[in-house]
């Protein structure tokens, strides 16, 4: 089994949001309608609520722009002004969002609380990153800046900035090596327990 999958850029699929307020670009998912994982790039252009997903644990990083403000349930209003900033929250939540000054880029992570916990890092590449293999774990690697190269059982696999990784090591596996220079948004999915 290949245990290694490459996602380039150009297979992502942009859809306008219902609301109009911004455009989803999913990147990739486990599982149909009733995803197991799924990973977007959301572009937010206007104020507004978020839409819910029941069941669903979720992360967003900020990408690029000024920032957002976000109202969660009752909780303090987080604001994400820096770079890779990340905030957590529940899928069925209410959220209300607004733009600090114009338009953001956000990474999304939405992993289903019955099925997968998600574990999100972004980080610079430099030189050489080794990634060990547990069994149960997918482990999602996004080539934000710069360029990667993956070695893996023999696999070589080259990632320019945009494109992504997905190693599954659910059934064991080699060590995944990472090479290059550049900036990483790296997901490990860890099986939920029963």
């Amino acid at each position: 089994m290949d245990r290694l999958q490459a996602i380039p850029a150009s297979s992502h699929q942009r859809t306008r949001w219902k609301n109009d307020g911004g455009w989803t670009t999913e990147i990739a998912r486990s599982g149909g309608d009733e995803f197991r994982w799924r990973i977007s790039i959301a572009e937010i252009e206007s104020d507004g609520p978020f839409s819910s997903f029941p069941g669903v644990e979720r992360d967003l990083l900020l990408l690029e722009g000024n920032g957002i403000e976000l109202d969660i349930g009752d909780a303090p209003t987080r604001r994400l002004v820096q770079r890779f900033e990340r905030v957590h929250f529940d899928g069925e939540a209410v959220v209300d969002c607004r733009l600090v000054a114009g338009p953001t880029r956000d990474f999304n992570v939405m992993a289903r609380r019955d099925a997968v916990r998600a574990e999100v890092i972004a980080r610079p590449l430099v030189g050489s990153m080794v990634i060990f293999p547990e069994r149960g774990v997918e482990w999602f690697v996004h080539v934000f800046a710069g360029h990667a190269t993956a070695r893996s059982e023999g696999n070589t696999l080259d990632l320019e900035a945009g494109a992504s990784l997905l190693a599954d090591f659910r059934e064991g596996g080699q060590r995944l090596v990472l090479e290059g220079g550049g900036e990483l948004v790296l997901v490990k999915f860890v099986a939920a327990s029963r």
